[in-house]
């Protein structure tokens, strides 16, 4: 257990070239999936979508700011916007969710590698679930909050027992991945703080600003990058030094 202990610690104050060999060397990788997998913000999406865009967005901006717990700006906004079941599934199906360039391409390949991928969300179960669909995650693979509903369709809150309805929920979830699957090199990736923030226990975090950038986060992460294409090229760049043996040049 000890050096289990020892190692995560390294990771932690790991270089940027350790962290690209950990990233090949990933038994999972996590994915936030607002502005990281998709381009939007599912619950700004949402709030627009049912007429109260802009005073939504103001909350986000303030809960960005971390003056409120992430369970408190979470239950204000969806508070204001109240959403019926009909209104999310018609988001769905008239909007739905555009996936960032490359990121198709980038889980086949972690797949084909037989790395497990991972949605980590504090958006919405119904919206994750269209997005993993979409890029053939399985829904056993999925983490987010979920939207409840009254018997007529009509918004009845979210449910407060998920991990992701937490402050640090991404971190308690990567810490039960690692407990019930045994993973030991896990990464995270994503655009903002809480996504940064869940390593440790996750063994290392890669930047996305390719949606929109933190600068926060711009600052801090060891390994930035505002394109999945440079994942794909250190992918690649790991299959030539594995089959180099049979490569003709």
């Amino acid at each position: 257990m000890c050096t289990h202990i020892r190692r995560a610690h390294h990771h932690s104050m790991s270089s940027l070239s350790q962290l690209k060999e950990l990233f090949r060397k990933a038994d999972a990788v996590c994915f936030d999936v607002d502005s990281t997998v998709i381009k939007e913000e599912g619950i700004d999406e949402l709030a627009k979508f049912c007429g109260v865009g802009d005073a939504v967005a103001e909350m986000t901006r303030k809960a960005m700011g971390g003056s409120l717990t992430f369970k408190a700006a979470l239950t204000e906004r969806l508070a204001l916007i109240r959403p019926s079941r009909e209104q999310v599934q018609a988001l769905i199906t008239e909007h739905p969710p555009s996936l960032t360039e490359g990121i198709k391409n980038l889980i086949h390949r972690l797949q084909q590698r037989n790395v497990q991928v991972f949605l980590i969300s504090g958006g919405f179960q119904s919206i994750v679930e269209h997005v993993a669909a979409e890029v053939e995650i399985p829904l056993s693979n999925v983490y987010a909050n979920r939207l409840k509903f009254y018997f007529n369709g009509d918004y009845a809150g979210f449910d407060e027992t998920q991990l992701t309805a937490e402050s640090g929920g991404k971190g308690k979830v990567i810490g039960l991945l690692k407990e019930k699957y045994g993973f030991y090199n896990v990464v995270m990736i994503g655009d903002g703080a809480t996504d940064m923030e869940a390593c440790p226990p996750a063994d290392g975090f890669i930047g996305f600003g390719g949606n929109v950038i933190r600068q926060q986060v711009k600052e801090k992460a060891k390994w930035y990058i505002t394109d999945f294409e440079e994942l794909l090229r250190e992918l690649d760049s790991d299959s030539i030094k594995m089959n180099h043996n049979d490569i003709i040049y």
